[in-house]
């Protein structure tokens, strides 16, 4: 398994990648258009694996799969670009369930 920060690093190299290839600035709003784009193609793929939308040729499991990846990555990008330490933050946010409480 493939640690956050490795991953973060492979990511940023694609998207310097994808971005040269098609001529995109360093713009912050690409960022979070990206992941808005690739979110609403997640939820896309979900409802036609799950038959609730038309459409779909091919293997659904897998184009879902494709979508969250992407989805995944531009996530990676926007921290790497902005600066944010999703691993902290995300142990911050939601490993703060996992203490003990002094209730339990």
């Amino acid at each position: 398994m493939t640690d956050l920060s490795a991953l973060q690093a492979r990511a940023a190299r694609v998207n310097a990648i994808y971005r040269d290839s098609f001529g995109i600035a360093d713009d912050p709003a690409f960022y979070i258009g990206k992941i808005a784009e690739e979110a609403g193609e997640a939820v896309g793929a979900h409802l036609r694996l799950h038959g609730l939308s038309r459409g779909g040729d091919g293997d659904a499991r897998q184009a879902l799969e494709d979508e969250l990846a992407d989805l995944f990555g531009f996530l990676l990008v926007y921290c790497d670009r902005f600066g944010v330490d999703l691993d902290t933050a995300f142990e911050r946010k939601w490993g703060r369930y996992l203490e003990p409480r002094d209730d339990a």
